[in-house]
């Protein structure tokens, strides 16, 4: 396999798009951890040209990076134990250190929950129950490492009891045609508009039905992508109609929320999942293609900022709830506040994975691997 640098870029770029998104949630009249006294309700424009396809990418270049990673473990045991080093460490350190700050803010600003944070994190925390309707203890945003590394079992398991090479070859034949761009595309279709309209995700892993049906699916098309010269070669011929119906999708979500900003009209509510899933789908094929013929190339920040992107997840909304916090305790909101919050998230999440790099005990709690490696954060996959 042979490192496909577009793909890296791809993966810095979505997971910072996420960071960006997550310190907007803060200002539009949307449910978050904590929110600004000054709702900005045509930020929500912005926030619908990713709303559709932000975490269904992640979960397809995760899906494309564990691809590189199994061929390159040696074999399923090798690899179940690192990726599960790799992500249950982070996920299990972030669910009793990371998360609890983001719990306690959101009991403090929206559910008058009146004890300090160390009272908090001692005696209530750790519940194994609920207060004031909020399961704790919770994972939060780390809800992603969770399901992807319940992806990633699964796959080893399919794997170890099928042959890999046929399903490479079934993939490439049916992926390597229009199909590429009209199965996942039907597939999301039925997903949104027939088997669970309106419904929400939970977060919560059992029960979050519409989530599986939507991530699963996109992480394996990772897998199979990530080895496959005709399903990319039919990412670069279909492009250009891909990324025509995203706009046409999302140009239609965008009507729908001004014209009926107080409640949309039922006749609409169908139409409106079909340009969400024609939105998600093919904002997919437009970005992966993009990245193919133009971001294909190494850098020297590539291999730094691939490494980096995992601790950044992992602290970035900690860092933003407490921040904002802080800046509501001292009557600053706005304009102000969104750039005290981009400047603050920045370098919180360059100060956490430069300190965890450096200090060895702690690369496996911020998401590194123990041993240094001396290029990190590649990702291999096809030209």
């Amino acid at each position: 396999m042979e490192r496909h640098y577009g793909m890296d870029w791809l993966r810095v770029g979505a997971f910072a798009l996420l960071i960006l998104y997550h310190i907007g949630m803060v200002f539009v009249p949307w449910g978050y951890h904590v929110k600004s006294p000054l709702i900005a309700d045509w930020a929500v424009v912005p926030m619908l040209a990713v709303n559709a396809w932000r975490l269904s990418l992640l979960f397809l270049v995760s899906g494309f990076a564990s691809r590189a990673l199994l061929e390159r473990s040696g074999g399923i045991a090798p690899f179940v134990r690192n990726r599960s080093f790799r992500l249950l460490v982070p996920l299990l350190f972030g669910m009793a250190v990371i998360v609890p700050p983001q719990a306690w803010v959101e009991l403090v600003t929206q559910r008058d929950y009146s004890d300090g944070f160390f009272h908090f994190w001692t005696a209530d925390y750790f519940r194994f129950g609920t207060l004031d309707g909020m399961v704790l203890p919770n994972w939060n945003h780390l809800w992603f490492v969770a399901y992807l590394w319940f992806y990633t079992m699964v796959v080893a398991s399919i794997t170890a009891l099928l042959r890999p090479r046929w399903m490479q070859a079934v993939f490439d034949r049916l992926f390597g045609t229009v199909a590429m761009l009209i199965l996942p595309l039907g597939w999301l279709i039925c997903v949104h508009v027939f088997w669970f309209p309106m419904v929400g995700e939970t977060h919560s892993f059992v029960g979050d039905d519409i989530a599986h049906f939507s991530y699963f699916p996109l992480f394996l098309f990772g897998i199979g992508l990530a080895r496959s010269v005709p399903a990319m070669q039919a990412i670069r011929r279909w492009a250009k109609l891909a990324a025509l119906l995203a706009v046409a999708g999302y140009g239609f979500i965008v009507w729908c929320e001004v014209h009926w900003a107080n409640g949309m009209a039922r006749w609409a509510v169908r139409p409106y999942l079909l340009a969400h899933a024609t939105q998600q789908w093919c904002g997919i094929v437009a970005l992966i293609a993009i990245a193919d013929r133009f971001w294909n190339r190494d850098h020297r920040w590539r291999a730094v900022l691939t490494e980096a992107v995992f601790p950044f997840y992992i602290i970035h909304q900690t860092i933003i709830v407490v921040v904002m916090w802080v800046l509501l305790r001292n009557g600053i909101s706005g304009l102000g506040a969104f750039a005290a919050l981009v400047a603050a998230t920045v370098a919180g999440c360059w100060a956490f994975y430069l300190i965890g790099r450096k200090v060895r005990p702690l690369r496996p709690l911020v998401g590194l691997r123990y041993h240094r490696p001396q290029r990190p954060g590649a990702t291999l996959a096809v030209r």
